[in-house]
């Protein structure tokens, strides 16, 4: 999955949702669920996602909503090895890039 932000220090919890194309709620849900996720917040109590937040995110979309895996499930794969599976959801995004573009380059042919 790619999503498109700006290149900022902090992002709303609103800006978030729509580049995930989930509702808010979800993203306050899998921050109660998820102990990797710990968006600041501000004296309003509106959170901020740091880049770093986003990366965990995308982490957690990957595992729930592409690969099916349940809550409990998404939870014990990133405590087993998260560094393995955050070099596995690189590579995957890095190869689903490289098809992108030899898509792009198929067409123009």
């Amino acid at each position: 999955m790619h999503i498109e932000l700006p290149e900022k220090r902090y992002y709303k919890i609103g800006e978030v949702a729509k580049a995930f194309d989930v509702n808010t709620s979800l993203i306050r849900f899998w921050e109660n669920e998820f102990e990797v996720l710990k968006p600041k917040k501000n004296k309003k109590g509106n959170r901020l996602f740091t880049p770093e937040d986003l990366k965990n995110l995308k982490l957690i979309y990957f595992l729930v909503k592409e690969k099916g895996f349940t809550l409990e499930g998404a939870k014990n794969k990133l405590k087993e090895n998260p560094d393995k599976i955050k070099s596995n959801h690189h590579i995957i995004l890095r190869l689903e890039e490289i098809k992108n573009e030899l898509t792009q380059i198929k067409n123009q042919l």
